[in-house]
């Protein structure tokens, strides 16, 4: 893919969030291989901050960097834009500490963008390809990034009070960034407010620009503009925080309870990563010929664990109890109360999330793949998901039993998988998995 900056240059005006000034925000084209570009025009000499994760002064309530005595306040929402409407190389002109808050949504700057057109460069645009599992934790919030070809957020917001949770699962390309992300606005709980204020921060905060959540009332000036629309905004900030990475991710990033601080630790952790693949070079990764036994009946964690790629926190399957002939399996997860995710998901209440069902029937399937299918040194990588149901709720305590079973596998290129994990005999979710093959260095098994 060719890397993209703007055509024109475009302009727009309005009162910044936290500091409350008025602000005049320009985007100009950029050449390729220049990346997002801030220039403080109101500071002597008009420094430029090339915003990166090591930048980041301040983490509450919004995304602050620093270069020297040039400050940058609440770049989350101008970054997840640029990164949502896969801009590379940009320069945007600005006149004071802060872009303007508009309506608190990123759907103003989106505007922006695609009225100064957007064009390809001659340059190919490069991504961080994570090949390994990436985890952090900060209190009751947890965000886990996984290997994948492409982004795609998993996202499950909540409240201390468990009133206002929802999730969403969604891959993020421009198309869905522009109609399902990008108009999500920021919130805030109404009891917050007063702190806030005596932070110094929201002197320029609004019902215009902020959705205010009091009990079980929205107060704003608009209503709602999803039934969802707090979890679309987590990640709206999770795009624009992860762009501080200094290059397009390709991930699944799982968040619980997500925050500008996790999301920084998360980017901080993908930065060191990043840092240290340029430093040497990609060991490449041993045949794996071996760990294609079809006369095995049964796995244990060991022979599980080389053949898969994925590590704790983020195994789904405990053990195979049993093959049935080439294409059908049954498997087992134990759902212990130490699992990470029943921190946030939720106190009060642990339930394993349904996204994590999905893992585990998508982790069975793919090893009963691995023994059923030629794969000729390939790893089965997990496409899309049909027919996804949840019946019942899984609780600590609980043993899943995932039954997989191939329906369809083409050209030993394209294969089907109908899963269901059952508890006590009782279905509690079920899903239609469906499967390629791609070379073994590029792959991963799993919900990426």
């Amino acid at each position: 893919m060719k890397q993209r900056t703007l055509a024109r240059e475009v302009t727009i005006q309005g009162k910044a969030l936290h500091t409350g000034e008025e602000v005049t925000m320009t985007m100009r084209p950029a050449p390729a291989n220049h990346g997002i570009v801030f220039k403080r025009v109101d500071l002597p000499g008009s420094p430029e901050l090339r915003p990166r994760v090591d930048q980041i002064s301040d983490l509450v309530r919004a995304t602050t960097i620093q270069v020297g005595h040039a400050k940058l306040h609440t770049v989350e929402h101008i970054l997840s834009a640029l990164t949502g409407c896969g801009i590379d190389n940009v320069l945007i002109e600005i006149n004071a500490s802060e872009p303007p808050i508009m309506d608190g949504s990123a759907r103003p700057f989106v505007n922006m963008i695609l009225q100064a057109e957007p064009v390809e460069q001659d340059k190919d645009r490069e991504y961080f390809t994570l090949d390994a599992p990436v985890s952090v934790s900060r209190g009751n919030s947890t965000i886990i990034a996984l290997p994948a070809d492409e982004l795609k957020i998993s996202c499950t917001s909540a409240d201390d009070r468990g009133i206002h949770t929802q999730h969403l699962s969604i891959a993020i390309d421009p198309d869905v960034y522009m109609s399902q992300i990008a108009a999500a606005r920021t919130f805030t709980i109404y009891e917050d407010i007063e702190e806030l204020l005596k932070l110094g921060k929201i002197k320029g905060g609004t019902l215009d620009c902020a959705v205010v959540i009091k009990g079980d009332k929205i107060l704003s000036k608009e209503g709602l503009r999803f039934n969802d629309e707090f979890v679309r905004h987590k990640i709206l900030d999770i795009i624009g925080d992860i762009t501080l990475l200094g290059m397009p991710l390709k991930a699944h990033i799982i968040a619980t309870r997500p925050g500008h601080a996790i999301n920084a630790d998360l980017t901080k952790a993908l930065y060191e990563k990043l840092l240290e693949r340029k430093k040497k070079p990609a060991k490449k990764k041993a045949a794996r010929a071996d760990t294609l036994r079809p006369n095995e009946t049964s796995l244990d964690i060991k022979r599980i664990l080389e053949m898969m790629p994925h590590r704790y926190p983020f195994v789904m399957v405990d053990r195979v109890i049993e093959f049935i002939g080439d294409n059908e399996l049954v498997a087992i997860k134990n759902v212990s109360i130490n699992e990470p995710y029943f921190q946030g998901h939720y106190p009060e209440e642990p339930l394993m999330p349904g996204v994590l069902q999905l893992e585990a029937m998508a982790q069975a399937s793919g090893l009963l793949l691995l023994r059923g299918v030629s794969v000729d040194g390939r790893t089965p990588f997990f496409m899309s998901a049909d027919k996804i149901k949840f019946r019942r709720p899984v609780r600590p305590g609980d043993q899943l039993t995932i039954n997989a079973k191939l329906t369809k596998v083409r050209a030993n290129k394209l294969a089907v998988a109908e899963a269901t994990c059952t508890v006590g005999g009782n279905v509690v979710s079920s899903a239609e998995l469906m499967f390629t093959l791609v070379d073994a260095e590029t792959g991963v098994m799993g919900a990426g």
